[in-house]
């Protein structure tokens, strides 16, 4: 089995891996969302006077729509289809109606989910914490030759990658790395359980350590997948992917001295 992936389940099973993976993944649910008060006052408007394409339109403006439907995401990209689909326009305002102004307002500025928070995270700790490296934007990243970590978005990652590294995976990066004149690519998840979109999500960091880049891949994973049973991702990391460069983001210091 691959040192760093060896590692890495020990560390999650023995130690306080936990505690520790708080310093890169503090989950504080955020407080809830500033709702835009000129929008506000015109929802408000609408709803009163039960104007329906205008109440979906306001909302429709606003961070989170209030109602979980499958249609909503459509409305909001094409706004053109409120006036041609009354139906679908006036099902959808008549369960908003059915709650009062109060709660219609608490529904609208819910803070954003864990799992939506997430995502920055790691990129934010890797701009912070010390790794005796230096860390380079994409443009001096591109002019120099020296070791250094690249700081940037997935999109400038994923661009460097694709010029220079021959990358072709259609998913950004979350970690790119210059050392002894070797190049890392690396994308980063937490996997907070098993199933649905936690599988998509492991699935898009294998797809990364298995793509034909001229570079050291990592998986920099941590959550449930350390966890032994006989769950999906266990038996892949233990099996399938025994050999691939997995690890926590915990281990990814130690492993970038390896090199």
């Amino acid at each position: 089995m691959n040192f760093f992936l060896e590692q890495s389940i020990n560390y999650a099973q023995q130690k306080s891996y936990l505690d520790d993976l708080y310093r890169i993944y503090p989950t504080i649910p955020n407080g809830i969302r500033e709702l835009d008060e000129t929008i506000w006052a015109r929802v408000e408007t609408a709803y009163n006077s039960k104007d329906y394409t205008s109440l979906i339109t306001n909302l429709l403006d606003l961070e989170l729509f209030p109602v979980k439907d499958s249609y909503v995401a459509y409305l909001k990209r094409d706004r053109s289809s409120i006036e041609r689909n009354p139906r679908t326009v006036s099902r959808l305002a008549s369960e908003i109606l059915s709650m009062d102004l109060q709660k219609l307002y608490e529904k609208c500025s819910l803070p954003k989910e864990t799992n939506r928070q997430i995502g920055p995270m790691f990129k934010n700790w890797i701009e912070n914490e010390d790794f005796g490296i230096p860390k380079q934007t994409l443009q001096e990243f591109s002019d120099s030759k020296i070791d250094a970590i690249l700081v940037g978005s997935d999109r400038e990652m994923k661009k460097y990658a694709t010029e220079h590294l021959n990358y072709n995976h259609e998913k950004g990066l979350d970690f790119l790395a210059r050392i002894n004149k070797k190049y890392i690519i690396g994308e980063a998840k937490f996997l907070s359980d098993f199933g649905g979109h936690q599988n998509a999500q492991f699935n898009d960091a294998i797809a990364t350590i298995e793509s034909n880049a001229n570079a050291i891949k990592i998986a920099i994973l941590d959550g449930v997948l350390y966890i032994s049973g006989k769950n999906k991702m266990y038996k892949d990391i233990t099996e399938t992917h025994k050999d691939c460069n997995i690890m926590s983001a915990l281990l990814l210091k130690n492993f970038l001295y390896t090199l």
